[in-house]
């Protein structure tokens, strides 16, 4: 079985290799026992979607890993390859920006606990 951070190393420099845009890597490992990480990233087009959902399944196979599923990049807005302890995503901005996943996995913003909030609004 591959480490995760190199597993993460091949999938991102995969991405990277194809000119895949705003990648993020979320650790999840505290949020889900499904899988450790998940990759984000963008692409200009339909075509350049697919070509870096295969490459980065080549670059993970390569790099000694399992994929375990792919889906959707035959239709060109969305593609999401399963390697087992990392998921990645990739979309087209539109489409990112509708699922918005960075806010499902991404750190939530601290929120001010009830008082402190009435107490701050208060003293304005």
């Amino acid at each position: 079985m591959i480490d995760v951070r190199r597993l993460q190393k091949a999938a991102v420099g995969a991405l990277e290799d194809i000119k895949a845009r705003e990648i993020e890597v979320f650790d999840v490992a505290h949020i889900t026992s499904m899988f450790d990480r998940v990759i984000i990233a963008s692409a200009d087009s339909a075509r350049q979607l697919k070509a870096l959902a295969s490459h980065v399944q080549e670059k993970a196979k390569a790099a000694g890993a399992r994929v375990y599923g792919a889906e959707g990049e035959g239709g060109g807005d969305w593609a999401l390859i399963d390697l087992g302890d990392i998921v990645v995503h990739i979309m087209q901005p539109a489409v990112r920006s509708h699922y918005n996943l960075e806010e499902l996995w991404g750190q939530s913003k601290p929120r001010k606990p009830r008082a402190r909030r009435r107490a701050a609004t208060r003293a304005k």
